[in-house]
């Protein structure tokens, strides 16, 4: 009985000890908090504040080590990532863009942390808020009124400065991860509207992602699986659709769980502008991605849903999307075989859009010359226009994603004196259409489109 005294004598001595090495958790008065209204600012105060700000608040367990130096550790590590108390010092667009992202961690539940609303419980923030933080953001502006089809020739794409960038002399980012040329050539994962940032987004793959896409094996990813993400400003044009505009960036991802091992087994890059800068001033940019990806570790931290036909789980339905997948093979040509020329949304459809081209037409579209006039597509080339209805992300706040296909659009170019052949499929079962009556502006549409501007 003696030696257990004396050892809760010592375990008392230990833990009152332990209470003065207390690092300090630094508080700052607020210096430039986050411009928003009154109830947003009040929903985050409440649930946000207690990590993601320059304010101290702790509750008095938060005051007891050992946990106070978790609480701590977790402080700072929110602060270097996000923090209320200074946001207000960035653009508007930057500051909605963070909360952007803090909805969207909210609804796949990786925010707040599980561990710390066990403890701090008010930190959960219930669906009415989450709404209010929504309707705030509102990423979906009122679509225009309601018009014939276009027939107007879209806005030309801006020509990228001269000379253009030598691919394969792009400097890689800080920490050794190279960039690849190759990535124009690969074929397409999925597309993304964004309206959390007015950016239109093709989503590439090399060949061992599209075999993996296709076939359903992506949980996880194979090794050497990559993926191009290609954003694009978007530019409404007068034909009242949303075309690609000014060139924003092309990022990276490259499976190898062995080399990777220390950044979630994936290698992340980004290069800006066309002249395809480096997105990293130093190795720690890596960090910004990995962290940005957690919340879907589940599907080896990846956010897009392949276009896919493999069947998911039943406890993961959104695996893959099936449903933009769903194009008949009684088609004349399958698009999806093929490469992506460009895109385009209609806001008053709630549709998107995707000219693909044969290996002839794919010759004969140059993004790289950023021409204001579309191709000449020579005899034998064809067009398939691709249109999905859209739906919500279920992964990213504020972006859409093909749904449901709406109709499948096939242009033939004949040899010199011949007709060019216009095909339409559309309605629930891509059935053709003999009877449209606006094929002659459609097929005007298709050849007009010039390819999205690529450096």
């Amino acid at each position: 009985m003696k030696a257990v005294g004396r050892l809760a004598v010592a375990a008392v001595f230990i833990f009152a000890v332990l209470q003065c090495v207390r690092p300090a958790i630094p508080s700052q008065p607020l210096t430039a908090e986050i411009q928003a209204p009154p109830e947003v600012r009040h929903i985050l105060e409440t649930h946000c504040y207690a990590c993601h700000s320059s304010e101290r608040r702790l509750s008095w367990f938060d005051q007891i080590v050992p946990g106070y130096w978790l609480v701590r550790y977790d402080i700072l590590t929110a602060r270097q990532h996000l923090n209320f108390s200074t946001l207000g010092a960035k653009p508007l667009a930057a500051q909605k863009a963070a909360l952007y992202e803090a909805v969207t961690m909210v609804q796949l539940g990786a925010m707040p942390l599980p561990q710390f609303v066990a403890l701090h419980p008010a930190a959960r923030m219930g669906p009415d808020d989450l709404n209010v933080l929504k309707a705030y953001l509102a990423p979906w502006s009122p679509p225009p009124s309601p018009a014939n089809p276009p027939a107007a020739a879209p806005p030309a794409n801006p020509t990228p400065p001269a000379p253009l960038t030598d691919l394969a002399s792009v400097p890689p980012e800080p920490g050794g991860f190279a960039f690849d040329p190759s990535f124009e050539a690969w074929k397409l994962i999925s597309t993304t509207d964004r309206g959390d940032n007015d950016s239109l987004r093709l989503i590439l793959g090399n060949d061992i992602a599209i075999t993996a896409a296709r076939s359903g094996n992506i949980s996880p990813w194979p090794k050497d699986a990559r993926f191009a993400k290609i954003a694009w400003q978007q530019q409404p044009g007068p034909d009242g659709l949303i075309h690609p505009g000014h060139f924003i960036q092309v990022e990276f991802m490259d499976k190898d769980a062995s080399r990777y091992k220390s950044t979630d087994g994936w290698g992340w890059g980004r290069w800006r502008g066309f002249d395809l800068k480096p997105y990293g001033s130093d190795a720690a940019y890596v960090n910004e991605c990995t962290g940005c990806h957690q919340p879907v570790r589940g599907d080896d931290y990846v956010y897009t849903l392949p276009i896919s036909s493999a069947a998911g789980t039943a406890a993961r339905a959104e695996v893959v999307n099936t449903h933009a997948a769903a194009l008949p093979a009684s088609l004349p040509y399958q698009p999806l075989n093929w490469n992506a020329i460009t895109l385009y949304v209609d806001p008053r459809a709630h549709s998107m859009s995707i000219l693909f081209g044969n290996a002839q037409a794919i010759a004969a579209a140059n993004p790289r010359t950023g021409s204001p006039t579309p191709p000449s597509y020579p005899a034998g080339a064809v067009l398939a226009l691709v249109t999905w209805v859209q739906r919500d992300d279920p992964h990213w706040f504020g972006a859409r994603i093909p749904d449901a296909p709406q109709s499948v659009e096939f242009v033939q170019i004949a040899a010199p004196a011949q007709p060019t052949t216009y095909r339409r499929f559309a309605g629930a079962t891509l059935a053709e259409d003999h009877t449209s009556a606006v094929a002659a502006q459609r097929l005007q549409l298709i050849l007009s489109l010039p390819p999205a501007a690529l450096p």
